[in-house]
C-alpha cells in the first residue's frame, strides 16, 4: 500500500473522529437528531456521535435568564397604568421531556421570548382591567402572585418555569400623578388644620380649666379669710367687753366714777385713729362745749347701760 492511500485514510479516520465527537459546556444540554427525527439528548461534558447520520439540532441553556419589561395597562375606571418589571426564567430541568418541548415548542429563542412577554403582559392587563386605579398601588403582591398561577401550567407545557417576576415601577400619567398630589396636598392640610384646631382646643380647655381652679382656690381663701377676720372681732369684742369690765370693777373698788371708762375709750379710739387711719386729717370738735356735749352723750350712755359696780363688794 503506497503512502498516498495511507494519508487518505489517515485523512478520513480524523474527519470521522472529528464528526464523532462533541463537547457539551456546562449549564447547557444538546438535542441529537437521526436523519431529522428527535433521538436523545447530550448532558454537559465529552460525548460521542455517529458522524453522517447524528447531528445537533440544537443546544438549549438550562441556566437562569433574565428579561425587562415595559407595557402600559387601563383600569376599570379607565385610568393608565405603565409597569416596569424584570422576568427571571429557566428551563424546568435537565430532564429528557424538559428538554424536548424547549427545543420543538418554538422555532426559535425570539419566537418563545414573544409569546412569553405577550403571555406577561396580557395576564397583567387583564388582573388590573378588573380594579380601580386606587386600588392597583396597593395590589403589587397580588400581580404577581396571580401571574405566576396563571403562567405556571403554560411555561411548563413549554419546557420552562417562572422563577420570579418583580414589579420594578408601578406609575399613573402625568395627569392623574398631579391630581394624586392634589389630592395627597389637600388631606396634608386639612389633617394639619384638624390637628391644629384640636390643639388650640386643648389649649383653651387646658386654660379654662387652669381659670376655674384659680377662681375656685381664690374664692376658699377669700372664705376662709373672712372666716378668720370674722372670728378676730368676735375675739376682739369679747376681749374689750372683759377689760371694759375688769376695768369697770377695779374703778368700783377705788370708789372712782366708772364714767371715766367711757372717757378713756373715747381718747384711746381717738388715738387708734389717728395711728392706724389711712386718712391724713381727722375732724374732731375741740371745744369747751364740744367737750361738754361728748361727755353729756358718754354719760347718757351709762346711763342706758349701767355699769355694775356691786361686783366684787363684800
Amino acid at each position: 500500500m503506497n503512502m498516498s492511500v495511507l494519508v487518505v485514510i489517515s485523512f478520513f479516520v480524523l474527519i470521522v473522529i472529528y464528526f464523532s465527537v462533541e463537547i457539551v459546556n456546562q449549564g447547557s444540554a444538546a438535542v441529537v437528531t437521526v436523519f431529522g427525527k428527535y433521538k436523545r439528548v447530550m448532558l454537559p461534558g465529552l460525548n460521542f456521535k455517529i458522524p453522517f447520520i447524528e447531528f445537533i439540532f440544537r443546544k438549549i441553556s438550562i441556566q437562569n435568564r433574565s428579561i425587562e419589561l415595559d407595557f402600559q395597562a387601563i383600569t376599570a375606571d379607565q385610568a393608565n397604568v405603565n409597569f416596569k418589571a424584570m422576568l427571571v426564567y429557566s428551563v424546568l430541568g435537565s430532564e429528557e421531556e424538559a428538554i424536548k418541548n424547549v427545543a420543538f415548542k418554538f422555532m426559535d429563542e425570539r419566537s418563545f421570548l414573544q409569546a412569553l412577554i405577550r403571555t406577561v403582559e396580557g395576564t397583567i392587563r387583564a388582573f388590573v382591567a378588573t380594579k380601580k386605579q386606587a386600588e392597583v398601588l396597593a395590589l403589587r403582591g397580588e400581580i404577581v402572585l396571580h401571574v405566576k398561577e396563571e403562567l405556571d401550567t403554560t411555561l411548563e407545557a413549554w419546557g420552562y418555569h417562572l422563577i420570579d417576576l418583580q414589579l420594578n415601577d408601578i406609575a399613573f400619567d402625568e395627569s392623574i400623578m398631579r391630581s394624586m398630589a392634589q389630592v395627597v396636598a389637600s388631606n396634608n392640610l386639612k389633617a394639619a388644620a384638624e390637628n391644629e384646631g384640636q390643639a388650640l382646643l386643648i389649649t383653651k380647655t387646658k386654660a379654662a380649666e387652669a381659670e376655674g381652679n384659680a377662681i375656685r382656690i381664690s374664692a376658699e381663701a377669700e372664705k376662709i379669710a373672712a372666716q378668720l377676720r370674722g372670728q378676730g372681732v368676735a375675739l376682739f369684742r369679747e376681749e374689750v367687753a372683759k377689760g371694759m369690765a375688769e376695768s369697770a370693777k377695779l374703778m368700783s373698788e377705788a370708789n372712782l366714777d366708772a364714767s371715766l371708762i367711757l372717757f378713756s375709750i373715747w381718747t384711746e379710739a381717738i388715738k387708734h385713729f389717728a395711728e392706724q387711719g389711712k386718712g391724713n386729717v381727722i375732724f374732731l370738735d375741740g371745744s369747751t362745749e364740744g367737750m361738754e356735749k361728748t361727755m353729756k352723750n358718754m354719760m347718757g350712755l351709762q346711763q342706758v347701760n349701767p355699769v355694775d359696780t356691786s361686783k366684787g363688794k363684800k
